[in-house]
């Protein structure tokens, strides 16, 4: 476009016209914020008795993939129960780099492979185990 186009076409200037209206969608938002806080303060929501940290009620059940961790907390004393997953993950990290020769031993890689099989087992019994109790 060429500036004697910009000139002929018709504008709004920014203030006072572009300013007004969204002054007033400004003031209708906190209308709206002033009109839920004075509904909130009229009638409050109900609040039950103050959270215990040390007391977890027997309802609570977390979402699916914490049930395993869940169930295992059930069997073993806290602290271990807390250590197991976070060995594990530690476990997980630094096994690439404790494990860099290439494995010949068909045997060694058997034997790893039935303990991982195993560790899988056990997480998904406990995973249903920690779902229908």
């Amino acid at each position: 476009m060429s500036h004697e186009q910009l000139d002929k076409e018709e504008t709004i200037p920014f203030f006072p016209d572009q300013f007004m209206r969204e002054f007033r969608v400004v003031i209708g938002i906190v209308g709206i914020a002033v009109i839920i806080g004075i509904l909130g303060m009229i009638n409050p929501v109900g609040l039950e008795e103050p959270a215990d940290p040390f007391n977890t009620p027997a309802h609570v059940k977390p979402e699916w993939y914490f049930l395993g961790l869940y169930q295992l907390l059930k069997f073993v004393p806290k602290t271990t129960g807390v250590l197991i997953p976070i060995v594990g993950v530690v476990l997980l990290a630094i096994w690439p780099f404790l494990d860099r020769k290439k494995e010949t031993d068909r045997k060694l890689v058997k034997i790893r492979g039935i303990m991982v099989a195993i560790g899988m087992l056990i997480l998904i019994a406990l995973t249903i185990w920690g779902g229908v109790s």
